[in-house]
């Protein structure tokens, strides 16, 4: 039976080999299939990544796709979160991946996760930028870091906390400077403008029809699977300050601090981003 996003623990068959033919020791385990199709990066990562967190060790996933940068990104996945990439082949428009749940480097499993224990090579990014495309990268790279089993921080200052603007206005006490700040700046992620070709909203407004057309989640989407796979976003207190932004006003889930809380997560990272 092939899987689908709703239910991950779908069997497709059991398997019974003890060889994959390409060197790797396969453990008896059942074997799944997972349809990926239409879904863009960081998509088919997150979804092999939530589906391994409900296999057993030994367990095998087949995993389908039509994105092209797949097979690299699925072994690059799988040497990071220390599962096993028995095999990758092409089938006309579809990329077919075989991924067995643990075994490939012997480093201790996360029960939670389904990934390797590898100490501390946590992501940490900063966003400064309010620009559309700028912050949609922010969020691509922190949902793909998060299914590679990371700890991700996302630390918002300046224009970059117009994505974290609630869409709809919130009724707070600020004086009139606040006022015009907040009048003259973007009220959320619905809001935010491409950084190049914005064409008076024109271009916007076609990269957010060709998002769609081409199945990539919109940039509210991936905030929102971003809060709920775990990533830490962080609100910077100053920057709100300046500006005049009240917690109010910012979406829920989120947490408030200043620079030395990000620079506490930022020295047990082995990536910083400034975007």
């Amino acid at each position: 039976m092939e899987m689908n996003f709703d239910d991950p623990k779908g069997i497709f068959s059991t398997m019974a080999s003890d060889s994959s033919g390409t060197g790797e020791t396969v453990m008896a385990g059942q074997s799944f299939r997972l349809n990926c199709s239409g879904l863009q990066c960081p998509g088919p990562i997150m979804k092999v990544f939530e589906t391994i967190k409900g296999l057993n060790d030994g367990d095998v996933v087949e995993v389908i796709a039509s994105d092209p940068g797949f097979t690299r990104d699925i072994a690059a996945w799988c040497k990071q979160t220390g599962n096993t990439l028995l095999a990758t082949s092409k089938s006309g428009n579809e990329y077919i991946a075989t991924v067995q749940k643990g075994l490939a480097s012997g480093v201790p499993m996360q029960p939670k996760t389904g990934v390797a224990t590898t100490g501390s090579d946590n992501k940490t990014i900063i966003v400064f930028s309010g620009d559309l495309d700028k912050v949609l990268a922010s969020f691509i790279i922190a949902n793909g870091a998060l299914a590679m089993g990371k700890k991700v921080t996302m630390f918002f200052t300046f224009w970059g906390l117009n994505a974290l603007r609630k869409a709809n206005k919130v009724k707070v006490n600020k004086s009139i400077v606040e006022s015009m700040f907040g009048f003259m700046m973007p009220q959320g992620a619905g809001k935010l403008k491409l950084s190049k070709m914005n064409m008076g909203g024109m271009g916007t407004a076609m990269m957010r029809w060709v998002m769609k057309d081409k199945n990539v989640d919109s940039l509210e989407t991936l905030i929102r699977k971003a809060q709920e796979a775990g990533v830490n976003i962080i609100a910077c207190t100053m920057s709100m300050d300046i500006m005049g932004i009240k917690e109010e006003e910012l979406i829920e889930n989120i947490d408030y601090a200043g620079v030395g809380t990000y620079l506490g997560e930022a020295d047990e990272s082995n990536v910083n981003l400034f975007i």
